[in-house]
């Protein structure tokens, strides 16, 4: 039985037995999770895998609005080099699956298996957060069963996909039937948030630093994270442990973001720097790599932003005006 280091023991030391694919049954599963996969196989695979994820429970519960778009983003986005191809697919019809199982195979021959309770999220396989247990099982057997719940999937991605899934708001405060998140009242719904600024003690964007962190030369010019103070950093506000968490944006995006940096000073983009970056410079109507100055940021009308918490891993984050 495994009861420590399960992530180390499931999702990274089979990579040594040169496989290829990684075919995975969730009861439950979040994008973040996937997020945090992907960048944690870095440099860790001789071969670039094909990892295959299937989310049992939504027959049961449905999938919320930030879940499921967070899995489509993931998968329409460019890949690292360790991925060959990554596919997400739902249960869709009764009996919804509660079974746990990760599976590895070299081109379609399955060469280990685990099953237990990990369900694959980040409380599970990151930091010390709940007690799981997991252990090997039968790999041939484990590919069958998992190829026996194909025939009630549906990919995330698929056209109809509202047609076949229940997809719901991701949280009460949030409706999803408007264009545009109008913004939350704090006071009255009772959330935690916090005011990073995006200016320096100088009163302007840091210059190499902040929003022009990649203003430098051999790095991307829209590099950029958020400076996040000690005392929040510190506060249990931000999950920490480089954990991955949504941020679901007033103008109806959404940002797969972490903690990172030394003492956990940067809110960052983890797949790619650039993307927070890109981000900004789109809403301040500047141009992908641009400086940003204070007048930017003056024009268009704030110099902070704004995040609220919804849950453990789900965040508001406000730059409207």
């Amino acid at each position: 039985m495994i009861t420590a280091d399960i992530s180390k023991e499931v999702l990274f030391d089979p990579l040594e037995l040169d496989v290829n694919e990684f075919y995975i049954v969730s009861g439950y599963a979040t994008p973040t999770m996937l997020s945090w996969y992907i960048k944690n196989l870095y440099h860790k695979t001789r071969t670039p895998i094909k990892i295959s994820l299937l989310v049992g429970m939504v027959p049961f519960d449905g999938i919320s609005v930030s879940v499921h778009e967070g899995f489509v983003q993931l998968i329409r986005d460019d890949k690292p080099q360790e991925i060959q191809k990554l596919e997400c697919s739902y249960i869709y019809d009764d009996p919804a699956v509660h079974s746990n199982l990760f599976i590895w195979a070299k081109d379609g021959v399955p060469q280990k298996a685990f099953a237990g309770s990990a369900y694959f999220v980040q409380s599970s396989f990151v930091g010390h957060h709940r007690q799981e247990t997991m252990e090997t099982c039968d790999p041939e057997e484990a590919m069958r069963y998992y190829q026996s719940l194909i025939s009630r999937s549906i990919y995330a991605h698929h056209a109809e996909i509202e047609e076949y899934v229940q997809i719901h708001p991701t949280h009460p405060v949030l409706d999803r039937e408007n264009a545009l998140i109008e913004g939350i009242d704090t006071a009255q719904v009772h959330y935690e948030a916090v005011t990073l600024s995006l200016i320096t003690r100088t009163g302007e964007p840091g210059v190499r630093s902040g929003l022009n962190w990649g203003q430098r030369p051999g790095r991307n010019p829209n590099e950029a994270y958020i400076s996040l103070p000690s005392k929040i950093a510190k506060s249990g506000f931000f999950p920490l442990e480089k954990r991955h968490f949504t941020a679901i944006t007033d103008d109806r995006h959404q940002l797969i973001l972490r903690v990172e940096q030394q003492n956990d000073k940067a809110v960052t983009t983890p797949a790619r720097n650039s993307d927070l970056g890109e981000y900004f410079r789109n809403r301040l109507g500047l141009a992908n790599g641009d400086f940003v100055t204070r007048e930017d940021l003056d024009r268009y009308g704030r110099t902070d932003v704004i995040f609220i918490k919804l849950d453990e891993e789900t965040y508001y984050m406000d730059f409207s005006v």
